[in-house]
């Protein structure tokens, strides 16, 4: 199963890439493809975090828009991930985690089966009334941060009637990957959506 993980700069795909890895590195095949411009910074960070070991996680320099890499021209991550399956057999889960990128990206359906989208409390309650793909059609919407509510005065019920209006009858979730709040809820969906 490739699981496509986006979201704008700083809302907390690495952080919630780390605990999806850890939470599932023990019953499953896990590897990861990192997407940064000019850099494999996010790479380099699950390594840090020790969230796999450094075989199971590539990153890939984009070189340009980080949208383009995950839906216009997917090929630097799908040859990745067959570099993945040629080194690991038989992995299960591949997470891909896009560039940090505006309210407009998306996975292509030939790169991800399955899309969590990350939206952070800090970018403002109205977040998810903007909409955008991300937010409207992902498999999952992940609302992040949400200890700093308070602190960037966000009404976290005015974002949860905004997201259940944009999303219908899609699923999405408030969490606090600095507390590892939510991350079991996550790990549930993935594994009733792909089948685990």
């Amino acid at each position: 199963m490739r699981v496509g993980i986006g979201g704008p700069v700083g809302s907390g795909k690495t952080a919630l890439t780390e605990k999806l890895c850890k939470a599932m590195r023990d019953d499953y095949s896990v590897a990861v493809v990192t997407n940064d411009i000019y850099t494999r910074e996010d790479a380099d960070a699950l390594i840090r975090m020790q969230a796999l070991s450094s075989d199971r996680v590539v990153g890939v320099e984009t070189g340009g828009c980080p949208h383009t890499a995950i839906r216009e021209d997917a090929s630097l991550n799908l040859r990745a991930i067959a570099d993945l399956n040629a080194r690991i057999p038989n992995l299960d889960i591949v997470f891909i985690e896009s560039g940090g990128d505006n309210l407009a990206a998306t996975f292509s359906p030939d790169l991800a089966d399955v899309t969590i989208y990350v939206i952070s409390v800090c970018q403002g309650e109205e977040i998810p009334r903007k909409g955008g793909p991300g937010i409207a059609r992902s498999d999952l919407l992940v609302i992040n941060k949400t200890d700093l509510a308070p602190y960037v005065g966000v009404d976290l019920d005015v974002m949860n009637g905004d997201a259940g209006r944009m999303r219908g009858s899609r699923p999405f979730v408030f969490a606090d990957m600095k507390r590892g709040e939510g991350v079991g809820e996550i790990v549930r969906f993935l594994k009733q959506t792909g089948g685990l």
